[in-house]
């Protein structure tokens, strides 16, 4: 058996198009879903309702990720452990594989590949992410693929999820490099930010979140991963690239600049691109 829980703050435009992958296919009665649905003011708890008892649902008025993670840890007593960001795409047979990967052993945290799907995105977007495609940080799976899969011993690591912005990241710095593993050959897919705006507004969390992680957890620098800055580098010798390269720097110092002004605690831990969650013509899909 396998647990996943999902942290959900208004997704009733995309809830379904994530839990539909895990109810009524080969292998979904392996999955015992809990959707934690904190502070919605829409109709994502009556729309996973809807798929039947394999979803469980737990609602609260608190609208906070880690606090939902929290509560879907305790709604959920199977390992291996799935966390599932709810805009999500990942089928069951690659639940099935970061399962069976974990239960090998060796690791304690596994996470699938991203596939980032960059249909109606604008040209700006897509040459960022062209870029980012190239760099060590897109084959880190534990914070890219909105997927993360702890074994039980690698739960016991930590104890609740901490009151912080990347609960990904301060997941992924619990384990040492040999201690966690993104899987190539198991894939989730990412919808990315439609404007640059959007996109700049997603980065400039994530470094908030990072900068909240070092001052509050210096510790866990330890089991930091690869850098992008040699790869960077080395790409500005490909003259033919440099426009993605300097959309992709530009973003990453616009963002950086926002997050070091601060800002009230608590006014971006549900900023989030909105533009993704919006569907698409047919005409563009």
């Amino acid at each position: 058996m396998i647990s996943i829980v999902v942290p959900a703050h208004n997704e009733s435009s995309v809830i379904a198009r994530t839990l539909s992958q895990w109810v009524g296919k080969p292998g979904s009665d392996e999955l015992r879903v809990v959707v934690v649905c904190n502070g919605c003011t829409d109709d994502t708890a009556n729309i996973a309702r809807r798929f039947g008892p394999t979803i469980k649902v737990v609602e609260s008025d608190t609208a906070r990720k880690t606090h939902a993670l929290n509560l879907g840890d305790q709604a959920a007593n199977i390992f291996p452990r799935i966390y599932a960001d709810a805009d999500i795409v990942i089928a069951v047979d690659a639940i099935l594989a970061l399962a069976r990967r974990l239960n090998e052993g060796d690791v304690l945290a596994v996470a699938p590949t991203a596939d980032i799907n960059l249909a109606g995105c604008s040209w700006l977007v897509r040459k960022y992410f062209g870029i980012r495609s190239r760099l060590p940080s897109s084959r880190e799976g534990i914070g890219g693929s909105g997927v993360y899969a702890l074994s039980e011993a690698g739960r016991t690591r930590f104890g609740q999820f901490p009151d912080i912005t990347a609960d990904d990241t301060y997941v992924r710095l619990q384990f040492r490099r040999e201690e966690r593993e993104t899987l190539p050959h198991v894939r989730s897919t990412v919808f990315a930010p439609r404007t640059l705006l959007q996109l700049v507004a997603v980065r400039t969390r994530a470094y908030r979140g990072t900068f909240e992680l070092a001052r509050r957890f210096p510790e866990l620098r330890a089991n930091k991963g690869a850098g992008n800055n040699r790869m960077l580098v080395t790409l500005f010798k490909e003259p033919r690239i440099w426009p993605g390269l300097l959309i992709y720097c530009w973003v990453n110092i616009a963002a950086r600049c926002i997050a070091t002004r601060g800002g009230r605690r608590g006014d971006h831990l549900w900023q989030r691109d909105e533009t993704s969650r919006v569907a698409l013509p047919d005409s563009i899909k």
